[in-house]
C-alpha cells in the first residue's frame, strides 16, 4: 500500500482531518516550512528521555540509516495532513504500535517507553510551535488569530499519536506556557549534540546529493530561529546572527520559495493541496466581486 495520500482535488470529498480550508493546509504547503521542520528537529533533541529514547531506538545512531528515517517521518507527516481519514488512520495505528513496544534507558538506568504521553507531548508542542514561529516570522500571510486556529486544529494531529487532545495546548500562549513549564527539566545531552553535528553533512542517496549543498545554510537558519534559552542551552546563543537578520533571511526564503513551481520543494501532498487551496481562493474572489450580491 501507497504511502503516498490520495489526490487533492475536486473529486475527492474526505479531506481527511483538515481540509483545503484549514488553515494546516495554508502553512503546511508552504516550502519555507522545511526551516520549521529542522527547528523542531533541534528543539526537540533538548529533552534527555525523548533525545536517549529516539538514539537508542531508530538510526540517528547510524549515519548510512538516517535518511530513511527522515523520509519515512516526512511520509507520514505527509500523510497526517493531507490524507483522507482512512489513511491518517492506518498511519496512526502503525505508528502507535511501533512506539507501544519501544523502550529507552535513563542515564540513571531507568527504563521508560517512548510512547508516554510527556514524551509524545513535548514532540508534538516542538513541532507545532516550529510551525507556528516560521509562519509568523517568514511572513506568511495568517493573522496571529488564525495562527491560534493552527494551534488549536493540530490537536486533531496529536490525537492521531496518541495523546488525548485535551491535554494539548490550543494557543500560541497555551504553547508558551508549555515550554516555561518544561524549560527547567531540559538540557543537551552528548547524544544531542552528536545528532546536531551529524544534521549538517547527512549521508544521502546518490540522487539526492545535490541537496547536500542547502543542508548547511538551512540548518544553520534553523537553529537560529530558536528561542534564546534553547540556543544557550546549545552553547552557541546568536551564531552571529541578529534576531532582525534571522527574520529578513525567513521572509526572504518565503518570498523566493512562493514563486517556485511546488514540486521543485514540495512532496506531492502538499502541492496538490496548495493548487486546491489556490483555487478555493479565486473562486472566492471571483464570487465576491460579482456584480447584485446581496449586501452589495
Amino acid at each position: 500500500m501507497s504511502d503516498r495520500p490520495s489526490p487533492v482535488g475536486p473529486g475527492r470529498a474526505d479531506s481527511g482531518l483538515f481540509g483545503p480550508g484549514s488553515v494546516t493546509w495554508r502553512i503546511a504547503s508552504e516550502p519555507v516550512m522545511w526551516i520549521a521542520g529542522l527547528r523542531a528537529m533541534y528543539l526537540q533533541a533538548l529533552h534527555p528521555r525523548v533525545m536517549i529514547g529516539t538514539w537508542q531506538n531508530t538510526a540517528l545512531a547510524r549515519p548510512d540509516e538516517a535518511w530513511g528515517r527522515f523520509t519515512r517521518t516526512v511520509k507520514f507527516v505527509r500523510v497526517r495532513t493531507f490524507g483522507t481519514t482512512a489513511e491518517v488512520e492506518r498511519a496512526g495505528a502503525r505508528l502507535r504500535k511501533v512506539h507501544a513496544a519501544l523502550r529507552g534507558i535513563d542515564s540513571d538506568g531507568t527504563e521508560f517507553r517512548l510512547d508516554e504521553p510527556e514524551l509524545l507531548l513535548w514532540v508534538h508542542c516542538c513541532e507545532i510551535g516550529s510551525y507556528a514561529e516560521i509562519a509568523r516570522r517568514s511572513g506568511l500571510p495568517v493573522t496571529a488569530a488564525e495562527l491560534d486556529t493552527f494551534v488549536a486544529e493540530q490537536r486533531r494531529s496529536a490525537a492521531v499519536v496518541g495523546l488525548d487532545p485535551a491535554i494539548v495546548p490550543a494557543s500560541v500562549a497555551a504553547l508558551d506556557v508549555y515550554f516555561d513549564r518544561l524549560r527547567p527539566a531540559l538540557r543537551v545531552t552528548p547524544e544531542a549534540r552528536q545528532a546536531m553535528r551529524a544534521s549538517f553533512t547527512p549521508k544521502m542517496p546518490p540522487a539526492f546529493l545535490p541537496l547536500r549543498l542547502m543542508v548547511p545554510p538551512l540548518n544553520v537558519l534553523g537553529f537560529s530561529t530558536l528561542p534564546p534559552w534553547a540556543r544557550r542551552l546549545y552553547g552557541t546563543p546568536g551564531l552571529g546572527l541578529t534576531e532582525p537578520a534571522v527574520s529578513l533571511a525567513l521572509r526572504t526564503a518565503f518570498e523566493t520559495t512562493t514563486r517556485l513551481p511546488p514540486q521543485v520543494f514540495l512532496v506531492p501532498g502538499a502541492a496538490l493541496a496548495r493548487r486546491s487551496r489556490k483555487r478555493r481562493e479565486s473562486a472566492s474572489r471571483l464570487s465576491a466581486a460579482r456584480p447584485g450580491r446581496v449586501g452589495a
